[in-house]
């Protein structure tokens, strides 16, 4: 039975699937891989590897402890409970406001896909849109994901036969042997990493998901799985069209390489998939946000007025309307798109608390393996992004410190 304080368990092993597709499928793959040749040259697939492994260990890390902590909040709730409150509270503080910009961000690139002249306006839209989508119970969000996620991956289908079979392939172009050297290709893993992330909203909705112990670590490296695949082949096919040039000075990669194999007509539709994909990112963004909110709320690291569960739909429904209010703020007023670097510096700080909290679990060499490679990777990743991206995030996380440090000082006061 559940309490009208918690969330209620409906989602199953492939709605977990679809929900962590539609996060790490989404508009990244459309826009990350030009950064990523720029900062690797061809080395670009190896910087994909990286992203792979590190993601892979984050992921395994992440299943586990939602297998044993399977409550709203994800890494917040994980690192509260083995490191202590502090870390808890930090990686929550990294994953609410990086992901927060993550969502504007998003929701500007729907309205930059859909009608250029109106970007804001329509980001504001898709905001709304989707954040009443998630009010009405996270069964229909997942349902709309499912949706998504098949219009996306057919689009994606479409790039890579389009470019493997086109006249302009050449496997030549694949030489990592070109690439612009180690610290190139971590730059590049870090950006790419960001592109993976979406599993972690498999864990985050923990409270939501049927018998967790056993659906968590069967969806997690499912979705983490069939995302990888999907960004080889992309990033492959790409590469094989563009080369690590022409990727690295495209605007719009995939609809660039489709005109460059000569189907030109085929743009609209990989711009429309890109607008669905962004579409499809802002709502698993939005579910994940909320439920970290939602988490905080409970221990009244955010106002505990967000704690509330709505009655009838089992939803955080306060931290859902307030989330989606900041949102639709910020895409109304700002142009986020290219100042929120510090989101994957972020993301990579949420996830090495993630792993530092799994090698609290077993004291055993072989379990600890995988959190050991987790966290250093994490750490080598965060430090190897662009500097201002570092500068930023850390500046951020340095702002969450010293709010948690005055609330603390203020609750010792009373």
């Amino acid at each position: 039975m559940t309490s009208p304080s918690e969330l209620r368990r409906t989602l199953g092993v492939t709605d977990a699937v679809v929900i962590g597709l539609g996060s790490m499928v989404g508009a990244g793959i459309f826009a990350a891989l030009a950064p990523a040749a720029r900062a690797a040259g061809s080395g670009l697939l190896v910087g994909l590897a990286v992203a792979a492994v590190v993601a892979y260990c984050n992921a395994m890390s992440s299943a586990r402890l939602a297998a044993r902590y399977p409550a709203s909040g994800g890494t917040y709730v994980y690192g509260r409970e083995r490191l202590g409150p502090f870390w808890g509270y930090l990686a929550g503080w990294a994953f609410v406001v990086g992901k927060t910009a993550s969502c504007a961000a998003m929701a500007l690139t729907v309205g930059a896909y859909v009608w250029p002249g109106q970007a804001h306006a329509v980001a504001v839209a898709a905001v709304v849109a989707l954040t009443a989508v998630n009010y009405g119970g996270v069964q229909k969000s997942a349902w709309l994901t499912r949706a998504i996620v098949a219009v996306v991956l057919a689009v994606l289908a479409a790039v890579v036969v389009v470019c493997l079979g086109s006249a302009e392939f050449d496997a030549g172009r694949l030489d990592i042997g070109a690439s612009e050297g180690f610290g190139g290709v971590l730059q590049a893993a870090g950006l790419l990493f960001f592109a993976f992330a979406g599993y972690a909203r498999i864990a985050t909705l923990g409270e939501e998901v049927r018998d967790p112990a056993r659906t968590i670590p069967r969806a997690v490296p499912l979705a983490l799985g069939i995302a990888l695949a999907v960004y080889a082949c992309v990033a492959v096919a790409v590469l094989s069209v563009l080369g690590s040039g022409g990727l690295a000075q495209a605007t719009a990669p995939l609809a660039d390489a489709v005109r460059a194999a000569g189907l030109p007509g085929l743009v609209p539709v990989v711009r429309a998939g890109a607008a669905v994909a962004a579409l499809g990112s802002l709502l698993a963004l939005i579910l994940g946000v909320s439920r970290t909110t939602l988490a905080m709320a409970r221990d009244r690291h955010l106002p505990g007025v967000l704690a509330a569960v709505h009655p009838r739909f089992q939803v955080p429904h306060r931290a859902e309307l307030a989330v989606g209010a900041v949102v639709a703020v910020l895409a109304a007023t700002v142009d986020v798109r290219g100042a929120i670097g510090f989101s994957s510096f972020g993301v990579l700080a949420y996830y090495a608390v993630a792993n530092a909290s799994a090698w609290t679990l077993d004291a055993s060499a072989r379990a600890r393996l995988v959190p050991a490679v987790g966290l250093l990777g994490c750490v080598v990743l965060a430090f190897s992004l662009p500097g201002v991206s570092v500068a930023v995030g850390a500046g951020v996380l340095a702002v969450g410190v010293v709010a948690y440090g005055v609330r603390r000082w203020w609750a010792s006061a009373r």
